[in-house]
């Protein structure tokens, strides 16, 4: 299928949403920096984002995605962020163990 979404130009949109998600700068919260990384789902935004921190001298990664869809793209990067803030919250330094 993804042979001929490049041949007919299908996805093109898709690429350029992802750029557009990519290009969000970080947010930091109590120490931790969550970055909003929502991708196209079924013709929707899925909730998705990535939360770091630099722990005695490593860089770790928790990578989230929820149930959550949105119809645009800047409502998945908002609620995004808030997800990621939520999870600091409940789990703080617990969820790199």
């Amino acid at each position: 299928m993804s042979f001929l979404k490049s041949l007919f130009g299908w996805g093109k949109a898709d690429a350029t949403e992802a750029e557009a998600a990519a290009s969000t700068p970080a947010v930091e919260h109590k120490g931790f920096a969550i970055t909003a990384a929502p991708f196209r789902n079924e013709g929707q935004f899925q909730t998705a984002g990535t939360i770091t921190k630099m722990v005695d001298g490593a860089l770790k990664e928790h990578k989230f995605i929820r149930a959550d869809r949105h119809a645009s793209l800047d409502d998945a990067v908002t609620f995004s962020i808030a997800k990621g803030r939520q999870i600091v919250d409940e789990r703080g330094e617990r969820l790199f163990n």
